[in-house]
This record gives C-alpha cells, structure tokens and sequence, in this order.
C-alpha cells in the first residue's frame, strides 16, 4: 500500500508575500503538495504554482483545470513552462468545470455534460501530444508530467482509469436542482463509485494513486455535535447517512486519524486534500499518521 501524502487546496492571494509564506506554513505542516484551483474569483494557476515553487520544495498541481478554458497548445506551454521553473514538481490536474456562471462570464459555452468531457479529452489527448513532442520548447522535466483527473461520473472514473496517474474523487454529485452544486455522498454511495472505477481499471487499479478532497475537517471533543450541525445542510442524506461521508471530518486528532486510516483501508485511497481554511485545523492529523 501507498505511503500517505497531503495537499492542500490553496484559494486565495491576499498582501504581497502572505502567498509564499502561507505556503511555507504548509510546508512546516508537512504537508506535500500545494495545489491552485481553477475558478474566476480565485488566484490564476500557474503563476501562484511559480511563486509557492520558489518559496519551498512542495509538490505543486492544478486541482484542477477547467479544460474548457485553456487552449492545449497554450496550456501545454504553461505546463511545461511551469514545470521548469518548479524544478519538475507539477501535477497536472484537469477536469470539466461545472459552474455555469463561470463559463458564461469567461463568454465559454456551458454545453452538457457530454460537451464537457469531450472537451476535457480533446485538451488532454493535445497537452500530452505536445509535451511529448521534442520539437516543442520549453521541454518539462518530467517526461510525462504526472496527470491528474477528477470527477465522480462514469465517464470520468473510466478517463481517470484509463489514462490518470492520480484519480482524485470528488466523492459528490451533482444537485438535479441545481448543476452547479455539487452534494456530498455517502459512504455507501462512495463505495459504489471505487467499485466502479476498480471494474473499469482493471490491471491498472493498484497503479493509480488515489485522491480524495475533504470538504470538511472539525477538530473537536464532541464529534456527534459536530456531525448533527450538517444534518441541515445535507437534506439529501439521513442523519444516520452523515457520520458515513467520506469528505466530512470529525472528532479528536485521534478519532480523524483513525477516519483517514479506515479511508485508505476501504477504499484505497492514500492521498488526502484538504481546503486552505483547514490548514492550520489538519496539521496535528498529518502528525499523528505519520507517526505510523
């Protein structure tokens, strides 16, 4: 089984130089991967990625791109550009985007979701023709840039099998109410999904390495507290439901470790992301199953 690794999902660029310390904080944590998501409102990728990569040794990654608003030859130099002045430290993540608000104001058709994936594979396929072209300048160090794909549907699970080095579930769905809002699922329903994905995976299922973004981490002696205050929020699951989410963490330092532990034994997953606000919150977590 794989070692553990954590990342964290990094939203916001405040004063000049609060990036790279917060990224040094990360780093003192010991955390192993600073990541940047693809959203209008955040801090553009790849320039954050340069930035944290001169501050510390991290890993650094998209998580993830919204393959509809990059042009793969651009985005395959910005790749390899990146990956260069971090001294081969990149992940590529890249999924479909799904806020309809974004692509409308970036003037991007939304699609379906079909379109979506399309677009996703058509942009993948062209990034890594390019980066393996030894014509094209500049050449990133990795030979291939490891490549992360996240997503929940069938369609993504089977891409991610087929040709990620790192699947990172979103352990979500989308809200027939409203596309744009992702809702957590259950543990039940979770495990349908890396059922699936070891089905369609086949001889590579052991392969790839496995991510799970943690929506949620709450440090506290009162875990049902904790977990009855979602009971509100999560009107698509049952109270009895809740404590079973995979993305949701509570309890002790303890008690969240032993939830990370039984995540990897379950389901396989050995890479955990969690939010910039739970930075400082997962430290003591990484400690403690480091110390295994």
């Amino acid at each position: 089984m794989r070692s553990f690794r954590f990342g964290v999902n990094m939203l916001a660029v405040s004063a000049p130089g609060e990036w790279s310390a917060t990224a040094r904080r990360a780093e003192e944590l010991g955390y192993d991967v600073l990541l940047v998501p693809d959203h209008l409102g955040l801090p553009a990728p790849f320039p954050a990625l340069v930035a944290a990569g001169a501050a510390t040794g991290l890993r650094l990654g998209t998580f993830v791109l919204n393959a509809a608003f990059h042009n793969p030859a651009l985005l395959a130099r910005d790749v390899a550009t990146t990956d260069v002045l971090t001294a081969g430290r990149l992940e590529l993540g890249v999924g479909t985007g799904y806020v309809a608000e974004e692509f409308a104001a970036a003037g991007i058709p939304f699609g379906t979701a079909k379109d979506r994936v399309d677009t996703l594979e058509r942009v993948i396929d062209a990034v890594y023709e390019a980066l393996a072209d030894p014509a094209v300048v500049p050449r990133p160090v990795q030979q291939p840039v490891p490549l992360v794909v996240g997503g929940n549907g069938d369609r993504m699970l089977r891409l991610a099998a087929r040709r990620a080095d790192i699947a990172a579930f979103s352990a979500a769905a989308f809200d027939p109410a409203n596309p744009s809002n992702l809702r957590p699922l259950s543990g039940e329903a979770f495990a349908e999904r890396i059922a699936f994905f070891d089905r369609v995976a086949g001889d590579r299922a052991g392969e790839v390495e496995r991510n799970l973004l943690l929506q949620a981490v709450t440090v506290t002696d009162d875990r049902a507290a904790a977990l009855a205050a979602w009971v509100p929020r999560l009107p698509h699951l049952s109270a009895e439901e809740i404590p079973t989410v995979p993305t949701l963490l509570a309890g002790t330092v303890e008690q969240i470790a032993d939830q990370v532990r039984g995540l990897r034994e379950r389901f396989g997953i050995t890479y955990f992301t969690v939010l910039q606000p739970a930075l400082e919150a997962f430290a003591p977590i990484i400690a403690a199953l480091r110390r295994d």
